[in-house]
């Protein structure tokens, strides 16, 4: 069968063996007016007033008490996802538009990118990402940085015993919006809501606690699962004590258009994006002997790609395979942070059991994004590292001797290796065949269409 490529025209169509099972997610419907579904958003929101009323109250309080004019900072995803923040679907501008009417002087408005632990974005990606409105303004955008003090500051501790420490842009703002997008995620079931604080500014350290061994270990810690997921209370006693005045989540479909647009009080709002998703992106399918997935557009570096991984473990069979293709997009680095690398590195020689004890250990340093590595040592508990075949045409041989798997680039006979990955697969299938002493055939295969965005469970 012939299947549109998930990376788009600029590679070749995906050719898979006839009796793939082809999982997807169900038929999503777009809005039909994306504007004036934010704007009604933005007046009508779940959970507390608008947000043209928080504005006014806010503006007034300070004007009232403090002699000034009140100051904002929104807080706004970073490249990794897919949130629009331009075009007829942004809902940035709007968002800023009622600030501007409320009398919020420009450059007092922060736009805060809660990179998280992830690196800072260059001008260009910024300017690809927002719209030329908010680029015309006077208007401050910064990156967060995790490991500088300076842009930190603390106001407490959570009941697990981190300190909560944030960005102080955030913290010291008199106005305090967060965005993002909702989607299915594999320790904090769903993105959004909470996460645009913690991890999105959080500083460094806090991440010991909120990516902890402990937590990431934790069975609720899981896909589309808020209720008793210690990583969710983490992020959500963060949030809170933050004091967010109001969020604007969205939900997309498969091209990353508007599905939903949900704004007001931090928790009710990212409860109902939820509830939202919930239907949409579990789908009941067969257990299989093999998966092919992608990493999606997330999958922007190795790092990432961890999530299509544990996405497909519901319907994966003890012992059985994993294919992943991706196109890692993130040209400073395709594989991620040296701790990551690190990390890995580990993995890949002690394996999976060993990697948990590790850093489960008293005696263990926390490293920083260890916890990706733990979700790679959860897919490998159940298939075992070399039933791994991973093929991205940016890695190149000497990453391969850091990473985990079998290299999807020995599966390809010639030509410049930047789009062969029909060529993969097939290569890959035969090898599981031959390992197998079966034929390609008799094994049953599924292709995961949606990558790390739909959560297939067996039946």
């Amino acid at each position: 069968m012939r299947l549109d490529n998930p990376f788009g025209t600029k590679y070749g169509t995906l050719e898979l063996p006839d009796h793939t099972n082809v999982i997807s997610l169900k038929e999503l419907i777009r809005l039909a007016d994306p504007p004036q579904a934010i704007d009604d958003a933005l007046h009508h929101p779940v959970g507390c007033p608008s947000l043209m009323m928080i504005a006014e109250g806010k503006m007034k309080q300070c004007l009232e008490q403090k002699g000034r004019r009140a100051t904002a900072t929104i807080i706004i995803s970073d490249n990794t996802r897919p949130v629009p923040y331009k075009g007829d679907e942004g809902i940035l501008f709007p968002i800023v538009n009622i600030l501007l009417k409320q009398g919020y002087a420009a450059s007092e408005i922060t736009i805060l990118i809660a990179t998280g632990t992830h690196r800072p974005l260059k001008d260009e990606e910024i300017r690809n990402m927002l719209d030329p409105r908010i680029l015309a303004l006077p208007l401050p955008v910064t990156n967060h940085n995790c490991k500088d003090e300076s842009m930190l500051t603390g106001i407490g501790t959570t009941s697990r015993g981190m300190d909560i420490v944030l960005n102080r842009l955030f913290v010291e703002a008199d106005l305090k919006i967060a965005t993002g997008l909702v989607e299915s995620h594999f320790m904090a079931g769903a993105s959004g809501g909470r996460k645009a604080v913690c991890p999105g500014i959080i500083g460094e350290k806090g991440t010991y606690v909120f990516h902890s061994a402990e937590l990431m270990a934790d069975p609720e810690s899981r896909d589309l699962n808020l209720e008793n997921n210690p990583v969710h209370q983490e992020a959500l006693e963060v949030a809170k004590a933050a004091k967010v005045d109001f969020i604007v989540n969205v939900t997309v479909d498969h091209a990353f258009h508007l599905t939903g647009v949900f704004a007001g009080e931090l928790q009710k709002a990212h409860e109902a994006a939820v509830k939202h998703i919930k239907n949409d992106v579990q789908v009941a399918a067969n257990a299989t002997d093999v998966v092919i997935t992608h990493a999606g557009f997330v999958g922007i570096n190795h790092y990432q790609s961890a999530k299509c991984a544990v996405a497909s473990m519901g319907i994966l069979k003890k012992g059985g395979y994993l294919i992943i293709i991706a196109d890692l997009t993130d040209s400073a680095d395709p594989i991620g942070s040296v701790n990551y690398r690190t990390n890995l590195s580990l993995l890949t020689i002690i394996g999976p059991q060993a990697y948990k004890h590790m850093i489960c250990s008293d005696s263990w340093t926390f490293i920083p994004e260890q916890w990706q590595v733990q979700q790679w040592a959860k897919v490998f508990d159940k298939i075992g590292m070399d039933h791994l075949y991973f093929y991205a045409p940016q890695v190149d041989d000497k990453d391969w001797q850091q990473l985990p798997g079998i290299n999807g680039k020995s599966f390809i006979a010639s030509g410049d290796k930047s789009d062969h990955y029909s060529e993969m697969i097939r290569g890959a299938l035969q090898d599981i065949a031959r390992r197998e002493g079966s034929t390609i055939e008799d094994m049953s295969i599924s292709w995961i269409g949606d990558g790390p965005y739909v959560i297939p469970i067996a039946d």
